[in-house]
């Protein structure tokens, strides 16, 4: 039994919409508090940690139990903020393979079976989060962007999964010039938010 709480913003069940894990249904922890500051941001209100009650851990994994999927997505926000070794610990006692989507602003803590690394220009990532890196996944909004992805792509290893994802407003703007640059640069590939597509959370 553990003691730990965190600032809970969300959680629940739903489709994963992005990434490798694209279609697969997953428990969804969001975590309060963000200092990276992206003005795209569509979670926004994640980031005033203040707002929200910290949760034990044990309630948390009690409540993602009560659903069939095994796979835990810890998200935020950004959950690096928190030590989050209790947490993750706890899933995986219980049957959870866990997955991390961080900015990699702050050093990993926790247990993980999948890191999803997407850096912004806002925060730069702790170097040595590149190394844990399953999953690479850049937001393109503009077209330096993808200068920027490469040059976050040398430090991440061969088998690390590379995804170009549009920024949801900028998706009908930057949708063919993402295409066009996987097609140029195929070990490349592009991410879509399909849950939005679907009008899930």
């Amino acid at each position: 039994m553990s003691t730990e709480k965190i600032p809970l913003m969300e959680a629940f069940y739903t489709i994963q919409g992005e990434g490798t894990f694209q279609g697969t249904p997953a428990y969804f922890i969001r975590l309060a508090g963000c200092d990276v500051g992206c003005h795209w941001c569509d979670v926004k209100e994640s980031w005033d940690a203040s707002k929200y009650h910290e949760t034990g851990v044990d309630e948390i994994v009690l409540q993602a139990m009560k659903y069939p999927s095994r796979h835990a997505v810890i998200t935020g926000g950004e959950p690096l903020l928190y030590n989050l070794g209790p947490l993750t610990g706890h899933l995986r006692k219980s049957g959870f393979k866990t997955h991390l989507e961080t900015s990699g602003a702050y050093p990993l803590t926790g247990y993980w079976d999948w890191v999803c690394l997407s850096p912004k220009k806002f925060k730069p990532p702790v170097g040595e989060n590149f190394e844990f890196a399953n999953e690479l996944k850049i937001i393109i909004y503009n077209k330096s962007d993808f200068a920027w992805a490469e040059k976050h792509v040398r430090h991440v290893g061969p088998d690390c999964n590379l995804y170009l994802q549009p920024e949801w407003g900028k998706m009908g703007k930057m949708i063919d010039e993402i295409v066009k640059y996987v097609k140029s640069h195929p070990r490349w590939k592009v991410s879509l938010q399909v849950h939005k597509f679907m009008n899930i959370p």
